[in-house]
């Protein structure tokens, strides 16, 4: 895989520069923090922001009309602790389906992904539960809209089936208190099972930042870790396939405390199984080969002197580093030509792009 790559940057709010708002095409100022922003993807002319870990609120726009008052509010149910307080959940992820406009997903700080029927009420119309008041810091409806995905703060990767068992059934039934996922992994123990990787790393339970399923390979599971890790689950055979390791942060200097206030969100590239990631230790992304096979350089299989016997394979199936001026917190890939727009810690948007080649 050889990539050569032009990179240009935009500057939002950076160094006391301030922003053209003369070129916005909308801008709704809502007062307060906005984390997740995501389209609906079966009606495009809504947007759907929520306030992350400081709202239970999911704000629903029309973009069709020039409004800072949202069409729609979504609210998380009451919960009380056994002291009686109320307990307190901010909104961490939110997903839609892309079939259909009124189904509403959206993860929380207490170990709950809340779904909603908008044609039915603003509160959650089912609750699927992890077992554990670990935040869920992100979630990933699979692609045919009958499982979700889900990834915590204390290192686990949960599936709720919404076609079989309790899960299902939940759809008819509102008296029980929450349904359980169909399958709980511990990345950790899972990431043990490699032995070339346990015989050089310390694997302790980390922090998932983001999963992502492969738009060219729908049963690769991509994972991001906060110490910078990032890998592949195969969820058919539930095994992780692929790992790639980078340098820790303090070995480059780089400060591990400050790099924890974000939570880095990774994309993969449309086609050809490319993960794009930003650095933890070094201003840049790594461009990711998850290609599902052994050929692939991160594969856990992968024998690199049996694929030196063809150097042309060899050149073409590598992971690479593309240095910047900032330090990247999320990717996002254009859906037909892959152009990687990044943000940065310093409120930048970097754009990266391989030029087209005729033939």
């Amino acid at each position: 895989m050889t990539l050569r790559l032009y990179i240009a940057k935009v500057m939002i709010h950076c160094h006391g520069l301030t922003e053209d708002e003369s070129k916005h095409l909308l801008h709704l100022y809502l007062r307060q923090q906005l984390d997740v922003v995501r389209w609906n993807l079966a009606n495009q002319d809504e947007v759907v922001a929520c306030t992350s870990v400081k709202s239970n609120e999911v704000l629903i726009f029309d973009i069709g009309y020039i409004s800072s008052k949202p069409v729609e509010v979504l609210r998380t149910r009451r919960s009380l602790s056994v002291l009686g307080s109320e307990v307190y959940k901010g909104l961490c992820d939110i997903a839609f389906t892309a079939t259909d406009d009124s189904r509403l997903i959206a993860s929380d700080t207490h170990g709950i992904v809340n779904i909603w029927d908008r044609r039915k009420s603003v509160l959650p119309c089912l609750e699927l539960i992890t077992g554990s008041c670990s935040t869920l810091n992100t979630i990933q409806p699979h692609v045919e809209n009958q499982t979700i995905f889900g990834a915590s703060k204390d290192g686990n990767i949960y599936m709720w089936d919404l076609r079989g068992g309790r899960t299902a059934a939940a759809f008819q039934c509102h008296n029980e208190a929450g349904h359980p996922p169909l399958i709980s992994l511990k990345l950790a123990t899972m990431l043990e099972k490699i032995g070339s990787l346990k015989a050089q790393s310390d694997i302790v339970p980390k922090e998932i930042h983001s999963i992502d399923l492969d738009p060219s390979c729908p049963y690769q599971l991509a994972f991001h870790l906060d110490d910078g890790w990032s890998g592949v689950l195969d969820i058919y055979n539930l095994r992780v396939t692929h790992v790639h390791c980078p340098p820790p942060a303090w070995l480059n200097g780089a400060s591990i405390s400050a790099d924890l206030l974000y939570l880095r969100k990774p994309s993969w590239l449309p086609t050809s199984s490319i993960y794009a990631v930003g650095s933890s230790s070094d201003s840049g992304i790594h461009i990711l080969d998850f290609y599902p096979d052994t050929s692939s350089p991160s594969h856990v299989d992968y024998k690199e002197d049996l694929q030196s016997l063809s150097k042309m394979n060899y050149q073409r199936k590598q992971n690479i580093f593309v240095p910047l001026s900032e330090g990247v917190t999320t990717c996002a890939s254009h859906p037909l030509n892959g152009t990687i727009v990044a943000g940065t810690k310093h409120s930048s948007l970097l754009v990266v792009s391989q030029p087209r080649q005729s033939f």
